[in-house]
């Protein structure tokens, strides 16, 4: 009896955290990350202001949490979009059809506010923004995949390894989102990506 109580307690704990990072996931969407309260969070779903420091020890400790998810369901997309293409293109175009990809991604799913956020929490490291920052994740090994690809095929020069080049190319995205963060209206994101990399691209070719 005292076990199955508590497979109830840790199986209501769970619920309620999913409840409660849902109802986060919804309003940072419709609203935007500074413009979403613990208060706000609560009331949508439905649980007590306790019970949501049970789970998180603040908002930005959530936030980190979202930050982690979009982070994996960007990769995700990313990855879906490198497998949906032919093999017969060559790197140089996927290169540019995956930065494409990616301001599309960022411009519709994540959205201007919620980027200028997350730049501000890079920068002050009040948010935990590990998993978008890290070296390790998916994106920058789908950008070597595609370089040694490019390299292998004759295509890319290979006098600079493909990690490093998929650094850089990740470190220019980075700068156009920032160019787009402090320029918006006035700056139009795609086009500004499109064109970024096929100076970048050019400066690759064998």
């Amino acid at each position: 009896m005292i076990k199955e109580n508590m497979n109830k307690r840790k199986l209501q704990a769970t619920k309620t955290k999913r409840k409660i990072f849902e109802a986060a996931s919804q309003l940072v969407e419709e609203h935007g990350i500074e413009n979403v309260s613990v208060d706000s969070i609560v009331e949508a779903a439905g649980v007590s202001k306790g019970a949501f420091y049970v789970h998180y020890e603040s908002k930005d400790a959530l936030i980190a949490a979202l930050v982690n998810a979009y982070t994996n369901i960007a990769d995700m997309d990313y990855k879906s979009f490198l497998i949906s293409l032919s093999d017969r293109q060559s790197s140089l175009d996927i290169l540019l059809l995956f930065a494409e990809r990616i301001s599309d991604f960022i411009e519709f799913n994540i959205g201007l506010e919620n980027m200028r956020v997350l730049y501000k929490a890079h920068i002050t490291k009040t948010i935990d923004t590990t998993s978008a920052m890290d070296y390790n994740r998916e994106l920058y090994k789908i950008f070597v995949e595609i370089l040694e690809k490019g390299v292998r095929g004759g295509e890319l020069r290979e006098d600079i390894p493909v990690e490093s080049l998929a650094k850089h190319l990740v470190l220019a995205i980075r700068g156009i989102v920032f160019e787009w963060c402090i320029r918006y209206p006035d700056f139009d994101f795609k086009e500004q990506i499109r064109d970024h990399f096929k100076i970048l691209l050019y400066g690759l070719k064998r």
